[in-house]
């Protein structure tokens, strides 16, 4: 399998950085800080708190699953929003493909939103469409490789 290298969209396509640069900030907000959230919760058996407001991923699923479910849920969530983030990356280098499998991802992430009662997301969400519609058509479709393409080759 090879790899086309080549510039980045940036400079050409503002909205697909755009996208890239919200759907990181968002993996990093919610998906990261599952981690922490999962160990204190096998520690000390409750959810976090934020402040003093309302517990952390605290929606519908904490109280219908057992804690090491919860932390499987969690722990699934962090690797979905990896992925997502890994795609933000291929919109950011101008990949539609890239953005096919964000837009793809959003219903599955819908679904953790709603399970963790999250709110913010679905701002974000609704930012990170905007953004994918603007920049769709600066973006391009692969280019078969050829023998003057520079590639990276994984084995």
């Amino acid at each position: 399998m090879t790899v086309l290298t080549g510039p980045t969209a940036g400079p050409r396509v503002p909205a697909a950085r755009a996208y890239a640069v919200v759907t990181w900030a968002y993996a990093a907000g919610f998906g990261v800080p599952a981690v922490p959230v999962s160990v204190y919760l096998l520690r000390r058996g409750s959810l976090p708190w934020f402040g003093d407001l309302f517990p952390m991923y605290g929606g519908p699923w904490s109280d219908r699953f057992r804690d090491e479910q919860f932390v499987a849920l969690l722990l699934s969530f962090l690797g979905l929003t990896a992925v997502v983030a890994s795609a933000a990356a291929r919109v950011r280098h101008g990949s539609r493909r890239g953005a096919v499998v964000s837009a793809a991802l959003l219903p599955v992430e819908a679904v953790f939103w709603l399970g963790f009662a999250l709110p913010i997301p679905w701002v974000l969400g609704a930012a990170r469409v905007a953004l994918l519609v603007a920049a769709w058509r600066r973006l391009r479709e692969p280019q078969p490789t050829s023998p003057n393409s520079k590639e990276i080759s994984h084995a």
